[in-house]
Protein backbone atom coordinates (compact mmCIF):
# COMPACT_ATOMS: atom_id res chain seq x y z
CA UNK A 1 0.00 0.00 0.00
CA UNK A 2 1.58 3.35 -0.81
CA UNK A 3 2.17 5.75 1.89
CA UNK A 4 0.01 8.89 1.81
CA UNK A 5 1.96 12.13 0.24
CA UNK A 6 3.81 14.32 3.11
CA UNK A 7 2.77 11.73 5.77
CA UNK A 8 5.99 9.83 6.18
CA UNK A 9 9.00 10.34 7.76
CA UNK A 10 12.02 11.74 6.13
CA UNK A 11 15.26 10.73 8.30
CA UNK A 12 17.71 13.01 6.71
CA UNK A 13 15.56 16.03 7.35
CA UNK A 14 14.17 14.97 10.67
CA UNK A 15 17.83 15.14 11.69
CA UNK A 16 18.65 18.49 10.20
CA UNK A 17 15.85 19.77 12.30
CA UNK A 18 17.29 18.36 15.34
CA UNK A 19 20.66 19.58 14.58
CA UNK A 20 19.20 23.18 14.41
CA UNK A 21 17.29 22.44 17.63
CA UNK A 22 20.02 21.42 19.48
CA UNK A 23 21.91 24.42 18.08
CA UNK A 24 19.57 26.75 19.94
CA UNK A 25 19.71 24.85 23.17
CA UNK A 26 23.71 25.52 23.05
CA UNK A 27 22.41 28.72 22.54
CA UNK A 28 19.79 28.97 25.20
CA UNK A 29 22.66 27.23 27.70
CA UNK A 30 25.12 29.35 27.44
CA UNK A 31 23.42 32.79 27.37
CA UNK A 32 20.67 32.24 29.91
CA UNK A 33 20.13 35.97 30.00
CA UNK A 34 20.13 36.43 26.27
CA UNK A 35 16.86 37.75 24.60
CA UNK A 36 16.48 35.59 20.89
CA UNK A 37 16.62 38.58 18.15
CA UNK A 38 16.94 36.20 15.03
CA UNK A 39 14.83 32.60 15.07
CA UNK A 40 12.61 32.50 12.41
CA UNK A 41 15.27 32.17 9.88
CA UNK A 42 15.00 28.12 10.80
CA UNK A 43 11.62 28.02 9.67
CA UNK A 44 12.22 26.72 6.52
CA UNK A 45 10.30 24.25 3.95
CA UNK A 46 12.41 21.47 5.68
CA UNK A 47 11.17 23.09 9.29
CA UNK A 48 7.38 23.30 8.11
CA UNK A 49 7.15 19.71 6.62
CA UNK A 50 8.80 18.15 9.87
CA UNK A 51 6.20 20.68 11.43
CA UNK A 52 3.75 19.15 9.52
CA UNK A 53 4.86 15.06 10.07
CA UNK A 54 4.52 15.78 13.79
CA UNK A 55 0.96 17.70 14.05
CA UNK A 56 -1.90 14.75 14.44
CA UNK A 57 -3.83 14.22 11.02
CA UNK A 58 -7.06 12.34 13.24
CA UNK A 59 -8.41 15.82 14.51
CA UNK A 60 -11.79 17.91 14.31
CA UNK A 61 -11.33 20.29 11.04
CA UNK A 62 -11.45 23.95 12.48
CA UNK A 63 -13.36 27.03 10.67
CA UNK A 64 -12.35 26.19 7.16
CA UNK A 65 -13.40 22.68 7.06
CA UNK A 66 -9.86 21.02 5.66
CA UNK A 67 -8.91 18.09 6.33
CA UNK A 68 -5.29 17.08 7.12
CA UNK A 69 -5.56 14.86 3.93
CA UNK A 70 -7.22 17.52 2.00
CA UNK A 71 -4.22 19.87 2.72
CA UNK A 72 -1.23 17.39 2.24
CA UNK A 73 -2.61 17.26 -1.24
CA UNK A 74 -0.66 19.95 -2.83
CA UNK A 75 1.96 20.07 0.79
CA UNK A 76 4.74 22.18 -1.54
CA UNK A 77 3.19 24.73 -2.15
CA UNK A 78 0.63 24.91 0.74
CA UNK A 79 3.90 25.08 3.06
CA UNK A 80 5.81 28.00 0.54
CA UNK A 81 2.76 30.12 0.85
CA UNK A 82 2.45 29.48 4.55
CA UNK A 83 6.22 30.19 4.84
CA UNK A 84 5.99 33.37 2.82
CA UNK A 85 2.62 34.47 4.55
CA UNK A 86 3.79 33.87 8.20
CA UNK A 87 7.32 35.94 7.31
CA UNK A 88 5.87 38.55 5.06
CA UNK A 89 3.39 39.45 7.93
CA UNK A 90 0.30 38.48 5.68
CA UNK A 91 -0.84 35.98 7.83
CA UNK A 92 -4.00 35.91 9.19
CA UNK A 93 -4.45 33.67 11.95
CA UNK A 94 -8.13 32.30 11.45
CA UNK A 95 -10.68 32.36 14.41
CA UNK A 96 -10.49 29.27 16.43
CA UNK A 97 -14.06 26.85 16.90
CA UNK A 98 -14.73 26.34 20.27
CA UNK A 99 -16.04 22.71 21.39
CA UNK A 100 -16.68 21.71 25.44
CA UNK A 101 -15.69 18.30 27.11
CA UNK A 102 -16.92 17.38 30.60
CA UNK A 103 -14.34 18.55 33.56
CA UNK A 104 -15.35 16.80 36.56
CA UNK A 105 -18.78 16.11 35.98
CA UNK A 106 -19.56 19.62 37.45
CA UNK A 107 -18.81 22.01 34.85
CA UNK A 108 -17.66 21.93 31.19
CA UNK A 109 -14.10 22.42 29.99
CA UNK A 110 -13.93 24.94 26.44
CA UNK A 111 -11.58 23.46 24.10
CA UNK A 112 -10.24 25.58 20.87
CA UNK A 113 -10.07 23.51 17.02
CA UNK A 114 -7.75 25.71 14.97
CA UNK A 115 -7.38 25.13 10.98
CA UNK A 116 -4.60 22.29 10.47
CA UNK A 117 -2.56 25.18 8.67
CA UNK A 118 -2.44 27.17 11.86
CA UNK A 119 -1.92 23.81 13.93
CA UNK A 120 1.08 23.47 11.60
CA UNK A 121 2.42 26.57 11.64
CA UNK A 122 2.24 26.62 15.50
CA UNK A 123 3.72 23.17 15.65
CA UNK A 124 6.97 25.18 14.01
CA UNK A 125 6.74 27.71 16.22
CA UNK A 126 6.59 25.51 19.10
CA UNK A 127 9.86 23.77 17.92
CA UNK A 128 11.47 26.95 17.72
CA UNK A 129 10.54 28.32 21.50
CA UNK A 130 11.38 24.79 23.13
CA UNK A 131 14.90 24.15 22.89
CA UNK A 132 14.70 27.55 24.32
CA UNK A 133 12.78 26.84 27.70
CA UNK A 134 13.76 23.66 28.06
CA UNK A 135 16.93 25.11 29.82
CA UNK A 136 14.82 27.97 31.61
CA UNK A 137 11.63 26.02 33.22
CA UNK A 138 12.83 24.64 35.98
CA UNK A 139 12.32 20.72 37.32
CA UNK A 140 8.93 21.49 39.42
CA UNK A 141 7.46 21.81 35.89
CA UNK A 142 6.01 18.56 34.23
CA UNK A 143 3.25 19.50 31.88
CA UNK A 144 3.47 19.15 28.15
CA UNK A 145 7.31 19.45 28.15
CA UNK A 146 9.30 16.94 25.92
CA UNK A 147 10.36 13.54 27.80
CA UNK A 148 8.20 14.06 31.17
CA UNK A 149 4.96 12.59 31.89
CA UNK A 150 1.60 12.74 34.50
CA UNK A 151 3.85 9.70 35.94
CA UNK A 152 7.19 11.35 36.20
CA UNK A 153 5.42 14.23 38.09
CA UNK A 154 3.26 12.08 40.24
CA UNK A 155 6.80 9.48 40.73
CA UNK A 156 8.64 13.03 42.17
CA UNK A 157 5.23 14.46 44.33
CA UNK A 158 5.66 10.09 46.22
CA UNK A 159 9.23 10.73 46.62
CA UNK A 160 9.47 14.03 48.37
CA UNK A 161 6.18 13.72 50.75
CA UNK A 162 7.92 10.40 51.98
CA UNK A 163 11.56 11.67 52.04
CA UNK A 164 9.48 14.68 54.58
CA UNK A 165 8.07 11.85 56.51
CA UNK A 166 4.39 13.50 55.71
CA UNK A 167 4.03 17.09 54.76
CA UNK A 168 1.39 20.24 55.17
CA UNK A 169 -0.07 20.33 51.35
CA UNK A 170 -0.75 23.34 49.60
CA UNK A 171 -3.93 21.79 47.23
CA UNK A 172 -4.20 24.62 44.67
CA UNK A 173 -6.85 25.26 42.17
CA UNK A 174 -6.73 28.50 39.69
CA UNK A 175 -9.98 29.28 38.15
CA UNK A 176 -9.98 29.12 34.56
CA UNK A 177 -6.53 29.99 33.73
CA UNK A 178 -6.61 29.71 30.15
CA UNK A 179 -9.24 31.99 29.66
CA UNK A 180 -7.66 34.57 32.27
CA UNK A 181 -4.34 34.87 31.85
CA UNK A 182 -3.34 38.20 30.80
CA UNK A 183 -1.71 38.77 26.96
CA UNK A 184 0.41 42.27 27.92
CA UNK A 185 1.90 39.76 31.01
CA UNK A 186 2.38 36.81 28.51
CA UNK A 187 3.78 39.00 25.63
CA UNK A 188 6.19 40.53 28.42
CA UNK A 189 7.33 37.24 29.53
CA UNK A 190 8.30 36.20 26.43
CA UNK A 191 10.32 39.00 25.29
CA UNK A 192 12.66 37.71 27.98
CA UNK A 193 13.76 35.75 25.74
CA UNK A 194 12.60 35.89 22.30
CA UNK A 195 12.50 39.53 20.79
CA UNK A 196 12.41 37.97 16.89
CA UNK A 197 9.81 40.02 15.08
CA UNK A 198 8.10 37.58 12.75
CA UNK A 199 8.05 35.36 16.33
CA UNK A 200 6.03 37.83 18.17
CA UNK A 201 3.83 39.22 15.49
CA UNK A 202 2.46 35.61 15.11
CA UNK A 203 1.89 34.95 18.53
CA UNK A 204 0.52 37.88 18.62
CA UNK A 205 -2.01 37.19 15.96
CA UNK A 206 -2.59 34.31 17.80
CA UNK A 207 -4.05 35.45 21.09
CA UNK A 208 -5.98 38.10 19.22
CA UNK A 209 -7.44 35.64 17.07
CA UNK A 210 -11.24 35.24 17.24
CA UNK A 211 -12.96 32.21 19.02
CA UNK A 212 -16.28 31.02 16.99
CA UNK A 213 -18.77 29.87 19.21
CA UNK A 214 -22.52 28.93 17.68
CA UNK A 215 -22.07 31.05 14.70
CA UNK A 216 -20.61 34.13 16.22
CA UNK A 217 -17.39 35.27 16.32
CA UNK A 218 -15.91 36.38 19.71
CA UNK A 219 -12.80 38.20 20.56
CA UNK A 220 -12.07 37.97 24.48
CA UNK A 221 -9.66 40.53 25.96
CA UNK A 222 -7.73 37.82 28.06
CA UNK A 223 -6.85 34.45 27.71
CA UNK A 224 -5.70 31.54 25.32
CA UNK A 225 -8.13 28.69 23.73
CA UNK A 226 -7.26 25.39 25.11
CA UNK A 227 -6.61 22.90 22.12
CA UNK A 228 -4.32 25.39 20.46
CA UNK A 229 -0.39 24.08 19.69
CA UNK A 230 1.21 27.21 20.96
CA UNK A 231 -0.99 27.46 24.23
CA UNK A 232 0.58 24.61 26.20
CA UNK A 233 4.18 26.03 25.71
CA UNK A 234 2.54 30.00 26.32
CA UNK A 235 0.77 28.62 29.67
CA UNK A 236 4.09 27.15 31.15
CA UNK A 237 5.90 30.20 30.51
CA UNK A 238 3.80 32.26 32.32
CA UNK A 239 3.54 30.17 35.02
CA UNK A 240 6.69 29.57 34.80
CA UNK A 241 7.21 33.56 35.95
CA UNK A 242 4.29 34.25 38.36
CA UNK A 243 4.89 30.98 40.24
CA UNK A 244 7.47 28.66 39.67
CA UNK A 245 10.84 30.90 39.91
CA UNK A 246 8.89 32.92 42.35
CA UNK A 247 8.68 29.97 44.39
CA UNK A 248 11.73 29.02 43.84
CA UNK A 249 13.99 32.00 44.41
CA UNK A 250 11.46 33.98 46.93
CA UNK A 251 9.82 31.79 48.94
CA UNK A 252 12.25 29.24 49.35
CA UNK A 253 14.90 31.41 50.95
CA UNK A 254 12.38 32.31 53.49
CA UNK A 255 11.53 29.31 55.06
CA UNK A 256 12.33 27.49 58.16
CA UNK A 257 11.52 24.29 56.95
CA UNK A 258 11.72 22.15 53.59
CA UNK A 259 9.35 22.66 51.32
CA UNK A 260 8.62 21.64 47.18
CA UNK A 261 6.51 22.30 44.42
CA UNK A 262 5.12 20.05 41.42
CA UNK A 263 3.13 22.05 38.26
CA UNK A 264 1.69 19.88 35.59
CA UNK A 265 0.07 23.05 33.27
CA UNK A 266 -2.21 24.81 35.84
CA UNK A 267 -2.45 21.80 37.87
CA UNK A 268 -0.11 22.01 41.67
CA UNK A 269 0.14 21.16 44.69
CA UNK A 270 3.03 22.95 47.61
CA UNK A 271 4.34 20.30 50.01
CA UNK A 272 5.92 21.82 53.20
CA UNK A 273 7.67 20.76 56.45
CA UNK A 274 6.38 22.70 58.60
CA UNK A 275 2.67 23.88 59.28
CA UNK A 276 3.52 27.77 59.91
CA UNK A 277 5.38 27.99 56.77
CA UNK A 278 2.62 26.77 54.47
CA UNK A 279 0.23 29.12 56.33
CA UNK A 280 2.33 31.89 55.12
CA UNK A 281 2.13 30.94 52.02
CA UNK A 282 -1.45 30.43 51.30
CA UNK A 283 -2.16 33.72 52.84
CA UNK A 284 0.14 35.33 49.84
CA UNK A 285 -0.68 32.93 47.26
CA UNK A 286 -3.66 34.73 46.20
CA UNK A 287 -2.10 38.05 46.04
CA UNK A 288 1.14 37.28 44.00
CA UNK A 289 -1.66 35.59 40.85
CA UNK A 290 -3.69 38.49 41.23
CA UNK A 291 -0.85 40.59 40.62
CA UNK A 292 -0.78 38.90 37.42
CA UNK A 293 -4.49 38.60 36.59
CA UNK A 294 -5.36 35.47 37.99
CA UNK A 295 -7.08 34.19 40.51
CA UNK A 296 -6.80 30.92 43.08
CA UNK A 297 -10.34 29.43 44.00
CA UNK A 298 -11.15 29.73 47.11
CA UNK A 299 -13.19 26.82 47.47
CA UNK A 300 -11.00 24.52 45.71
CA UNK A 301 -8.02 25.40 47.09
CA UNK A 302 -7.41 24.32 50.72
CA UNK A 303 -4.35 23.21 53.12
CA UNK A 304 -4.09 19.75 53.98
CA UNK A 305 -2.57 17.59 56.98
CA UNK A 306 -0.80 15.13 55.35
CA UNK A 307 1.44 14.07 57.76
CA UNK A 308 2.20 10.81 58.32
CA UNK A 309 -0.74 9.37 60.83
CA UNK A 310 -0.76 7.24 63.75
CA UNK A 311 -0.98 3.88 62.43
CA UNK A 312 -4.89 3.46 64.33
CA UNK A 313 -5.69 6.89 63.34
CA UNK A 314 -10.11 6.85 62.34
CA UNK A 315 -9.03 10.01 60.04
CA UNK A 316 -7.01 10.28 57.49
CA UNK A 317 -6.45 13.07 55.09
CA UNK A 318 -6.48 12.85 51.00
CA UNK A 319 -6.20 14.92 48.22
CA UNK A 320 -6.81 14.54 44.26
CA UNK A 321 -4.00 15.54 42.05
CA UNK A 322 -3.35 14.24 38.24
CA UNK A 323 -6.22 11.84 38.19
CA UNK A 324 -5.53 9.96 41.64
CA UNK A 325 -6.70 10.04 45.25
CA UNK A 326 -3.80 9.96 47.47
CA UNK A 327 -4.01 8.49 50.89
CA UNK A 328 -2.23 6.60 53.82
CA UNK A 329 -2.23 2.98 53.87
CA UNK A 330 0.06 0.06 55.37
CA UNK A 331 2.43 -1.28 52.52
CA UNK A 332 2.96 -5.39 52.56
CA UNK A 333 5.86 -4.78 55.21
CA UNK A 334 3.06 -3.05 57.37
CA UNK A 335 4.98 0.51 56.90
CA UNK A 336 3.01 3.43 56.81
CA UNK A 337 3.40 4.71 52.46
CA UNK A 338 1.46 6.89 50.77
CA UNK A 339 -0.44 5.39 48.08
CA UNK A 340 -2.84 5.87 45.10
CA UNK A 341 -5.81 5.00 43.76
CA UNK A 342 -8.20 6.04 40.67
CA UNK A 343 -10.00 9.61 42.14
CA UNK A 344 -13.67 9.03 42.11
CA UNK A 345 -14.15 11.94 39.98
CA UNK A 346 -12.46 10.47 37.16
CA UNK A 347 -13.29 6.96 37.15
CA UNK A 348 -17.25 7.83 37.12
CA UNK A 349 -16.05 9.73 33.79
CA UNK A 350 -14.29 7.35 32.22
CA UNK A 351 -17.51 4.85 32.81
CA UNK A 352 -20.10 7.57 31.49
CA UNK A 353 -17.79 7.57 28.29
CA UNK A 354 -18.04 3.87 27.79
CA UNK A 355 -21.56 3.78 28.91
CA UNK A 356 -22.18 6.34 25.58
CA UNK A 357 -19.94 4.46 23.73
CA UNK A 358 -21.76 0.81 24.40
CA UNK A 359 -25.30 2.38 23.93
CA UNK A 360 -24.09 3.90 20.32
CA UNK A 361 -22.42 0.67 19.47
CA UNK A 362 -25.18 -1.57 20.63
CA UNK A 363 -26.14 -3.16 17.14
CA UNK A 364 -22.79 -3.64 15.54
CA UNK A 365 -21.53 -7.07 15.74
CA UNK A 366 -19.84 -8.28 19.20
CA UNK A 367 -16.63 -8.73 18.01
CA UNK A 368 -16.35 -4.96 17.00
CA UNK A 369 -17.90 -3.85 19.95
CA UNK A 370 -15.02 -5.91 21.93
CA UNK A 371 -12.04 -4.07 20.17
CA UNK A 372 -13.64 -1.06 20.74
CA UNK A 373 -14.11 -1.27 25.04
CA UNK A 374 -10.54 -3.40 24.55
CA UNK A 375 -9.21 0.01 23.17
CA UNK A 376 -10.50 1.97 25.88
CA UNK A 377 -9.73 -0.29 28.50
CA UNK A 378 -5.85 -0.42 27.69
CA UNK A 379 -6.11 3.32 27.55
CA UNK A 380 -7.66 3.47 31.19
CA UNK A 381 -4.75 0.78 32.33
CA UNK A 382 -1.82 2.95 30.42
CA UNK A 383 -2.79 5.78 32.82
CA UNK A 384 -4.11 4.48 35.79
CA UNK A 385 -1.69 1.27 35.91
CA UNK A 386 0.41 2.09 38.69
CA UNK A 387 1.40 0.55 41.72
CA UNK A 388 -0.88 -0.25 44.34
CA UNK A 389 -3.82 0.93 42.35
CA UNK A 390 -4.73 -2.59 41.55
CA UNK A 391 -8.37 -2.55 42.91
CA UNK A 392 -9.27 0.70 41.16
CA UNK A 393 -8.17 -1.12 37.76
CA UNK A 394 -10.15 -3.96 39.22
CA UNK A 395 -13.33 -1.52 39.83
CA UNK A 396 -13.07 -0.62 36.35
CA UNK A 397 -12.84 -3.24 34.60
CA UNK A 398 -16.10 -4.93 36.56
CA UNK A 399 -18.23 -1.75 35.76
CA UNK A 400 -17.26 -2.04 32.13
CA UNK A 401 -18.55 -5.40 32.02
CA UNK A 402 -21.90 -5.12 33.23
CA UNK A 403 -22.29 -1.43 31.21
CA UNK A 404 -21.61 -3.66 27.99
CA UNK A 405 -23.91 -6.79 29.57
CA UNK A 406 -26.61 -3.75 30.09
CA UNK A 407 -26.75 -2.76 26.65
CA UNK A 408 -26.45 -6.17 24.81
CA UNK A 409 -29.09 -7.51 26.51
CA UNK A 410 -30.85 -4.18 25.20
CA UNK A 411 -30.11 -5.06 22.04
CA UNK A 412 -32.25 -7.84 22.25
CA UNK A 413 -34.87 -6.17 23.81
CA UNK A 414 -34.69 -3.62 20.56
CA UNK A 415 -34.86 -6.55 18.43
CA UNK A 416 -38.16 -7.89 19.75
CA UNK A 417 -40.04 -4.98 19.95
CA UNK A 418 -39.35 -4.57 16.08
CA UNK A 419 -40.77 -7.55 15.34
CA UNK A 420 -43.70 -6.49 16.98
Amino acid sequence: MEPKKGNTRDPMRSQQVYTKQTRIAELAERHPQLAFTSLNHYIDMDWLKEAFRRTPKDRAPGVDGQSAGEYGEELESNLQSLINRAKSGSYRAPPVKRGYVPKDGREDRPIGMPTFEDKVLQRAVVMVLEPIYEHDFLDCSYGFRPKRSPHDALESLWKQIMEMGGCWLIDADIRKFFDTLVKEHLRSFLRHRVRDGVIERLVGKWLKAGVLEEGQILYPEDGTPQGGVISPVLSNIYLHEVLDKWFEEQIKPRLQGRAFLIRFADDFVMGFELERDARRVLEVLPKRFARFGLEIHPEKTRLVDFRRPREHASVRATFDFLGFTHYWGKSRKGRMVVQRKTAGSRLGRALKRVDEACRKARHRPVAEQWKMLRVKLLGHYGYYGITGNGRGLSSFLHWVRRLWRKWLSRRSRDAVLSLR
